[in-house]
């Protein structure tokens, strides 16, 4: 967006941005809008409902500004990045957030945090990068669960931590054989200690999941509730002199003699630096060099009412753990402190399309089948967000050109709850201009193109097409 030619009362001028919105769109598509919009508000989801009074933010920006850092996004990524910049750098960065605080991938997640980043396993990790760096990405991820952790103990953040560990759920014989070999690769080449399960332990001691074959139990998990997550990292990053201002998208974006110029409706923005924390929310034309770099893929979910007593003891759900299986496009679950279940899975191609009762079907046909006791049962909040997905499914923690103090920290692929919170503390480090490392791939390289980006929707649909054979047939 060049802004180059626009004398700063053009720039301040409403005309140059959308009116401000105070109802949500639930049809947003990142590939699509040129920004999300201004000041919407938040998506009907079951954390919004329950997470009780925002804290409070610095307002709109309202005229031109000089900063230091501006974090151009407010969710986990972008808070916790303020957070370790202040209290770890002595940097108060400047927020910028489109709508609510904390309105995209962070107030629409299932709340999972687990020992993982990016889309793939162990395995294929070593086979991508060889035993050696696999084993020091793993140790590095071990490092992130220990900086979430970290986080809420020293904010005394209460978002309603359910800890215990994760179960990944084998849905059929053949993922379960897969879940063995895994399992013995964790063991073996990284001294993870994870348990496999078969069906029978698993229904008596953990839940009676009527599709699962097995399971594999691993240590480190956590389920807690999202927004009210955010809201401690929020009032952590002002505590500590970050501003965040709400309903001040980024409409354009020029760089000279070393200075970014963010327009936004109220005012330019002027930093030395600036990073990026959009999630799957990142417009096409926000900066070069993110087009066509994240691959958005919208995640629907459910809240059911509460379940009773005898519903439970039905499903026999003792665990409070976080649960997925092992579908391609898979299913995440758990129960809730309030006895509520919550499943997600994949949703629309299209934000067009996301409406369309048919996506929230299948999650609810998905529920079924995997808990017939509560066939029925009343959904009582349902919504879908966009997952930012990465061309080779890792995310990147990086500075696309040492030449621009242009930093951003994206690509989570639906494993954003905990590592978003290393994530932010490692651009932070970026940022504050620490050079040594940052030698795993994740950290020295950037987020990869694709030759057919521009079709890629039209790849998406068929591939949905062959994980669903794949998954439920072959």
């Amino acid at each position: 967006m060049d802004i180059a030619n626009k004398t700063q009362a053009e720039l301040r001028q409403p005309s140059q941005a959308k009116t401000v919105l105070d109802r949500y769109d639930p049809t947003y598509d990142p590939l699509v809008a040129a920004s999300p919009g201004r000041g919407q508000q938040y998506a009907p989801t079951y954390w919004v409902a329950t997470a009780g009074t925002s804290p409070e933010d610095d307002g709109p920006v309202t005229a031109d500004m000089d900063v230091d850092v501006v974090i151009i996004g407010s969710g986990f990524t972008g808070l916790s990045c303020a957070v370790f910049l202040a209290k770890e750098h002595g940097i108060k960065a400047t927020v910028l957030e489109a709508n609510q605080v904390s309105w995209g991938c962070t107030s629409r997640n299932g709340g999972q945090a687990q020992n993982a980043s990016g889309r793939l396993s162990r395995s294929q990790w070593i086979q991508r990068w060889g035993l050696d760096t696999a084993r020091r990405m793993h140790e590095e991820v071990r490092e992130g669960f220990d900086t979430f952790k970290g986080l809420i103990r020293d904010g005394n953040i209460d978002c309603n931590p359910q800890d215990g560990g994760h179960l990944y759920i084998a849905h059929r014989d053949k993922a379960m054989r897969k879940l063995e070999a895994e399992a013995k690769v964790l063991r073996e080449q990284f001294n993870y200690q994870t348990e496999l399960l078969d069906k029978a332990t698993l229904s008596r001691n953990y839940v009676n999941e009527a599709e699962a074959v097995g399971a594999m139990h691993e240590p480190d998990g956590i389920g807690v509730h999202p927004l009210k997550l955010a809201h401690g990292y929020h009032r952590m990053a002002r505590e500590l002199g970050a501003t965040i201002h709400p309903s001040s998208p980024v409409l354009g974006w020029e760089t000279r003699n070393g200075i970014h110029y963010l327009q936004t409706p109220g005012g330019v923005v002027r930093a030395r630096a600036v990073g990026v924390a959009t999630g799957g929310y990142t417009s096409q034309g926000l900066h070069h060099q993110l087009r066509s770099k994240i691959m958005p893929i919208l995640s629907n979910s459910l809240v059911t009412r509460p379940m009773t007593d005898q519903e439970i003891a039905e499903c026999n759900f003792i665990t409070n753990e976080v649960i997925t299986d092992t579908r391609t496009l898979r299913y995440y679950y758990r129960k809730l402190p309030d006895n509520r279940l919550q499943i997600g899975s994949r949703s629309s191609i299209t934000g067009g399309d996301a409406a369309n009762p048919k996506h929230l079907q299948v999650l609810i046909d998905g529920m079924n089948r995997k808990f017939p006791a509560i066939k029925g049962i009343k959904v009582d909040y349902s919504w879908w967000g966009w997952v930012d997905v990465s061309h080779d499914m890792m995310p990147r923690i990086a500075q696309p050109d040492e030449k621009e103090q242009i930093f951003y920290a994206l690509g989570y692929g639906g494993n954003g709850v905990m590592f978003s919170a290393h994530a932010g503390r490692r651009m932070a480090q970026r940022i504050a201009g620490i050079k040594q490392g940052f030698e795993l791939p994740i950290y020295n390289s950037p987020l990869p193109g694709h030759l057919f980006a521009p079709f890629r929707r039209l790849g998406q649909r068929m591939l949905y097409h062959w994980y669903h054979l794949r998954d439920e047939h072959l």
